[in-house]
């Protein structure tokens, strides 16, 4: 099962993004599992969550729809900031 790490910029205040359920709401039922919270903190405007990930497909349609706007746009997440690491076994 692949960890991914996703980074991007916040615009609303860190312990709204920090605690907001949406991460659990729109992954949850993708089977996506050890979801963890990091914020730099040099710039606490710059987040990132690291997850297993079980299936990538499922993740990559997921990620293309209405309801993942909407959970960035709830969390304050800038869009064009994300940018998605996969874990490499090599």
């Amino acid at each position: 099962m692949p960890t991914i790490i996703g980074h991007h910029d916040i615009s609303k205040d860190v312990n709204h993004w920090l605690t907001s359920p949406k991460r659990k709401e729109l992954f949850g039922p993708l089977g996506i599992t050890n979801i963890r919270t990091f914020v730099d903190p040099q710039n606490p405007k710059r987040v990132a969550v690291m997850m297993d990930v079980p299936d990538m497909d499922k993740l990559a349609v997921v990620m293309q729809s209405k309801a993942a706007a909407d959970a960035m746009a709830y969390d304050g997440v800038v869009p064009e900031s994300l940018v998605i690491l996969v874990e490499s076994k090599g």
